[in-house]
């Protein structure tokens, strides 16, 4: 499969779109916060700075988007596990950027957490953000069987088999020479997988039945690997105004990524053939996949 270019009002009116559903995710999150009356307030404000700062929410979107796409709607229970995906990528992000891990100074365009607060306290704010997500899944979804289901699947592919295998294994491959064995394992387990979790829960949400949430699960993976070669390349590409983090890292860390492993063209060939796969997961749900499908075409598309 071709992947053709979206025109420029197509693409215009899906980042519109994009804008409108992270807003919502926004409120989501606003709302949960502000109903946690009993936190104690230096690290209430920890995670309201690192909860609600400006991210693109993809993965939340995406949750809602499957949900939609085989339920017809998004309902409650879609919110609550779309929140969740959210707080898991955000506390994963506060724990990667800790002097111990990579050692980052900004992240979504301000400083990160350690750096506004303290060390102590961003590990705590981490900490807090990823138990909250597992309570909210365990006491808000309506549906008892469902919300074993979802704490399942995320438990699963950000546990020691899926977000926190593919870190440790990132950080071991700093500073080696590196192979695409190697890079895929890394970027499947760190990212991709939790791409496919946020389209799996969305669809468990939706009530999918095994077919359906075979092709999300697909998709997921191939557009959450696809997602993270772009950011390899961005990280070469962009500048730190753009990125809303520290452009050139990667390289300065001798991280392990594609475009060190495999050159610059051969990456963005990679990045193409799967959105290609991506969008060929989609083909059983027909016209009603259009948004998941533009957001293939956006993501192979992003300066960001």
């Amino acid at each position: 499969m071709t992947v053709k270019p979206a025109s420029e009002s197509v693409n215009l009116a899906f980042a519109a779109m994009l804008e409108e559903k992270a807003r919502f995710v926004n409120s989501i999150l606003q709302k949960i916060l502000t109903e946690q009356t009993d936190m104690n307030p230096d690290l209430a404000k920890a995670l309201a700075y690192t909860l609600l700062a400006p991210g693109k929410r993809i993965r939340s979107i995406l949750a809602l988007w499957c949900c939609e796409l085989v339920f017809g709607r998004i309902d409650q229970n879609a919110q609550i596990a779309a929140a969740a995906i959210e707080m898991v990528h955000t506390y994963s992000l506060v724990h990667d950027d800790l002097p111990a891990m990579d050692n980052d100074d900004f992240r979504r365009g301000r400083p990160t957490c350690h750096r506004a607060f303290d060390e102590a306290t961003a590990i705590l704010a981490g900490d807090a953000i990823l138990t909250l997500a597992f309570e909210i899944l365990s006491t808000r979804i309506g549906e008892p069987d469902m919300a074993m289901k979802l704490v399942a699947e995320l438990a699963q592919a950000a546990g020691p088999g899926g977000l926190i295998a593919g870190q440790i294994a990132d950080l071991k491959a700093t500073g080696t020479a590196g192979t695409i064995e190697a890079l895929e394992y890394i970027h499947t387990n760190k990212t991709a997988k939790m791409f496919c979790c946020a389209a799996v829960m969305g669809g468990i949400c939706g009530r999918a039945d095994e077919g359906q949430l075979q092709c999300l699960r697909d998709y997921g993976l191939k557009i959450g690997l696809g997602f993270q070669i772009a950011d390899d390349i961005l990280d070469v590409s962009a500048s730190s105004e753009q990125l809303g983090k520290t452009a050139g890292k990667d390289a300065k860390a001798a991280k392990c990524t594609y475009p060190a492993v495999v050159g610059l063209p051969r990456a963005k060939q990679l990045e193409k053939n799967l959105a290609a796969e991506a969008l060929a997961a989609l083909k059983p749900f027909g016209q009603k996949a259009d948004p998941l499908h533009q957001l293939v075409l956006a993501l192979l598309e992003r300066i960001k």
